[in-house]
């Protein structure tokens, strides 16, 4: 499905605003064609919003907006980069723009993110970057981390922990009250990956997380290694709960819900399930997956997603304006607002809804930029790679004893599929 809308001066909004000169001052005029996945109802309207928005700022300049099935995009973008290039588009950051930046599809827009103001989106610059070069800018992402039961925590005296032996030490508390630590619900494999980000980035940091799923490392090192060591920890004191191969991500969070588990390592998306579902935000809170190896500093997993300028646009200076007003800490606000996309501002300087969790995930990342911002493990691997490395992260969960094995079949996998 594919819809078409052009914004002009006759817009009433255009009435409101009165900029319509670009950074260097130049007014912007011509085309401006945008390709976007933001089909869905909520980011469709953010999408038209600003549109709307920059336009009204640009009065001389016809802008071309054609959204497209974000599902039909994933298979179109290819075809119409490499035929028929709009100037601006959506995707992804990190492993999931490099197929697009080698193959030349991508401009490199670092002068932009050398202009001061980008300073302010220093989280995210290394997903945006590849061979030192940035090819995009981003929109929006969500954290992720350690949503608990505030309440449990209380009855049992515990605190948040900080440090992989705090973190261990609660979780022999909690086995031993007959609770499990965590849930989750690896039945369709992803959630596991997530595990695996966290302790392999706390184990051995980020640049190490990021080159072993780019290929560039062994899947049978001892880094690797040391990282499944720590993860079994947890798994071998009862740490999660049972059959969980057996649930999807939503079917888990009942136990966290009931009681039965105290925590689950999820994204910000969980957090109005587990509200809907009766938890109060008095008996829930969140806090950041704790250090291993304090001689790394603390990356994170947020995805993220972003506008990228195809090496076939035909107005660049346009299109970099563009990328210049998504970023700016005025739209941020408004378009990660919660009657909007409701995630977190890639701006620093933009404001946040008044929503605990959404609060406590932007003071995390905002202030997080030594430590890097992962995409997620099936983001960040190649998709083949993902595929069979999360079936043996959940196989581990269920069958530690099987490293082995499982890191054999990974290494071969990364001779194939790199």
């Amino acid at each position: 499905m594919k819809s078409f809308a052009k914004w002009s001066a006759a817009s009433a909004v255009a009435a409101m605003m009165a900029t319509s000169a670009s950074a260097d001052g130049h007014a912007l005029s011509g085309d401006l064609v945008i390709f976007s996945d933001m089909s869905n109802p909520a980011p469709r309207a953010v999408m038209e919003g600003m549109v709307e928005r920059f336009g009204a700022m640009h009065p001389d300049l016809n802008i071309e907006l054609t959204i497209i099935d974000r599902e039909a995009y994933k298979t179109q973008i290819r075809n119409f980069l490499t035929a028929d290039a709009p100037d601006v588009a959506n995707w992804y950051a990190a492993n999931r723009m490099r197929p697009y930046v080698d193959a030349g599809l991508f401009m490199d827009i670092s002068d932009l993110w050398a202009e001061e103001e980008f300073a302010n989106l220093a989280s995210t610059r290394g997903a945006m970057t590849i061979d030192g070069a940035q090819y995009g800018v981003p929109y929006t992402y969500y954290q992720w981390g350690v949503y608990y039961r505030e309440d449990i925590f209380a009855e049992l005296g515990l605190s948040e922990p900080t440090t992989w032996e705090e973190e261990l030490a609660n979780c022999q508390v909690i086995v031993d009250s007959g609770r499990a630590c965590y849930s989750i619900g690896s039945k369709f494999l992803w959630t596991a990956g997530g595990w695996f980000d966290y302790i392999n980035m706390r184990t051995n940091g980020y640049d190490f997380h990021a080159s072993l799923l780019a290929g560039n490392e062994s899947w049978t090192s001892d880094e690797v290694r040391a990282t499944f060591a720590n993860w079994r920890q947890l798994i071998d004191m009862g740490g999660f709960i049972a059959d969980h191969q057996s649930y999807s991500w939503q079917e888990a969070l009942p136990f966290v819900v009931e009681g039965e588990a105290t925590a689950y390592l999820i994204g910000n998306f969980a957090v109005q399930p587990l509200r809907d579902a009766g938890l109060t935000d008095d008996q829930l809170d969140f806090y950041q997956f704790p250090a291993i190896n304090s001689d790394v500093e603390l990356a994170e997993d947020a995805p993220t997603d972003t506008f990228h300028i195809p090496s076939g646009a035909q107005n660049v200076e346009a299109a970099k304006e563009f990328l210049r007003f998504v970023v700016s800490a005025e739209n941020q606000t408004i378009i990660n607002a919660g009657d909007a996309l409701g995630q977190l501002p890639v701006n620093s300087a933009a404001s946040v809804d008044d929503d605990e969790f959404l609060n406590q995930g932007f003071a995390m990342l905002s202030s997080n930029s030594p430590g890097g911002v992962a995409q997620f493990f099936d983001r960040d691997a190649p998709a083949e790679m993902a595929a069979i490395a999360m079936e043996g992260l959940q196989e581990f969960m269920v069958f530690p004893d099987n490293l082995e094995d499982i890191l054999a079949r990974l290494e071969d996998a990364r001779g194939s599929v790199y």
